[in-house]
């Protein structure tokens, strides 16, 4: 029921997530009417689709957005450690950021500096955006997304905003045990969510969720 989500505001695109069952928990609801996504996306804010924002790269439709907090929440506790990756516009850094609070952190990144640079200043359009930024509650970073980030980590919880070719070995290492990764997988033919469990022992878990259509996680393009 995802197409049927789209409103005229932040506030009703909430409402008919929440409505529609993609959004299950007043934590993420919460976390996402606290984002207006006007601030990050230039065209289109409030239709539950992808949206361009330069680059060659989209902003997520609304749905998947709240599929991934959703699915990461359990980790998402006040003070977690989360990384970013393919943060793009810097919509989910804010939404993440707004779910671990104060004492937590999110790195967003990304391998283009245009990216980088855009989300600062999407997030610096609030109040509470530039407050994030000021303290460094959320930072965005340039970086090869499928290494990770090694100086943050280990990291209660991953997102992965682009396709993989596959669960890169760096990413999951960079994962505290316990700790969780929500990544989409495969090529321009298929694509899925993975959903990655890192246990209290080290072992990981790994399962295969839904269908999914992303841009890759590449290299930095020529221009």
């Amino acid at each position: 029921m995802a197409w049927r989500s789209s409103g005229y505001s932040n506030a009703a695109l909430i409402t008919n997530l929440v409505n529609n069952g993609l959004i299950s928990s007043d934590r993420v609801k919460h976390a996402m009417l606290n984002v207006d996504r006007g601030h990050y996306s230039p065209a289109a804010p409030y239709q539950d689709s992808p949206q361009t924002i330069g680059f060659s790269a989209t902003i997520s439709a609304p749905h998947m957005h709240a599929s991934a907090a959703e699915s990461l929440l359990p980790f998402l506790y006040p003070g977690a450690r989360v990384l970013d990756i393919g943060s793009g516009s810097g919509y989910l850094t804010h939404v993440l950021a707004n779910l671990v609070g104060g004492e937590g952190s999110v790195i967003g990144v990304d391998h283009i500096q245009g990216l980088v640079d855009l989300a600062t200043s999407n997030m610096s359009k609030s109040s509470e955006g530039k407050e994030l930024l000021r303290t460094g509650q959320a930072v965005f970073v340039k970086a090869d997304g499928r290494k990770g980030w090694m100086d943050g980590a280990p990291y209660d919880a991953i997102h992965v905003g682009a396709a993989a070719l596959e669960a890169h070995a760096s990413l999951i290492e960079q994962l505290k045990a316990p700790g969780r990764m929500f990544i989409p997988v495969g090529n321009a033919t298929a694509q899925y969510i993975w959903v990655i469990d890192k246990k209290e022992d080290g072992s990981v878990e790994r399962k295969k969720s839904f269908g999914v259509r992303y841009v890759p996680l590449t290299d930095e393009p020529g221009y």
